[in-house]
């Protein structure tokens, strides 16, 4: 039995967005890869599968296994859900850069943190030589 399937995945990458598309012939997956540039609508994404579908350049086949059956859509969800939260949502770029602004975020804490302690050690400093200077008047 031929057993086909195609799928598209759109996605934000650097500034562009990109639609990757499988397919899966007798066994062998194949892919292609668009830029779309700006957010493309979803009328837009549909527009350009019914015009170009049949002219995009796919890539030569890798053995694959396709799965078989159906899968319920609650857990479909429920495996997106739990895929999201381990990686995160965004590119690798986009995570990275993610850290680095918690990392600036708890150094810019740390910093306040210690102005704060050494603004009121000199205050109590201050007020320590004040009250040295009103006993020593008499």
């Amino acid at each position: 039995m031929d057993r086909r399937k195609a799928g598209l995945t759109v996605f934000f990458e650097g500034p562009f967005w990109v639609g990757v598309f499988e397919r899966i012939e007798d066994g062998k997956l194949s892919v292609c890869r668009v830029v779309f540039g700006s957010e493309p609508r979803d009328y837009e994404v549909w527009d350009f599968v019914l015009k170009n579908y049949y002219s995009l350049r796919f890539s030569p086949g890798v053995e694959t296994a396709l799965k078989d059956g159906r899968v319920n859509p609650k857990r479909r969800q429920r495996e997106a859900g739990k895929q999201t939260m381990q990686a995160g949502i965004g590119t690798k770029s986009q995570q990275a850069l993610k850290l680095q602004r918690e990392e600036k975020k708890t150094e810019r804490r740390q910093a306040g943190r210690e102005q704060r302690e050494a603004k009121k050690e000199r205050l109590f400093e201050l007020k320590q030589q004040k009250r040295k200077e009103k006993h020593r008047g008499r």
